[in-house]
């Protein structure tokens, strides 16, 4: 599989130069390399894991306890609106 690294940072909106998009290319080509030499080792039998060891449930139980007061929450907040958090917009409308 072969992934075009200044496809990719278009994307992502990057600028790269041509010395940093070969080197991103080099450096990309291998990992997916070493990702395609592990789907060749033989799994036949191998039971599915999430772990590679045993675990268990280390949560606690979900009890409802007092949290902290709006005031004390929202003291750190740069901006505000009533007993919420303003934030920036982040995302916006483009004409299509």
């Amino acid at each position: 599989m072969k992934i075009d690294v200044g496809y990719v940072a278009e994307l992502a909106r990057l600028e790269l130069t041509e010395d940093e998009k070969a080197l991103f290319q080099r450096q990309l080509d291998g990992i997916v390399g070493y990702v395609e030499k592990i789907s060749e080792v033989n799994v036949d039998g191998v039971e599915p894991m999430m772990h590679g060891r045993e675990s268990s449930n280390a949560l606690r139980e979900d009890d409802v306890r007092p949290s902290l007061p709006v005031e004390v929450a929202l003291s750190n907040a740069p901006k505000r609106v009533g007993e919420e958090f303003l934030l920036p917009k982040i995302v916006e409308k483009t004409e299509s």
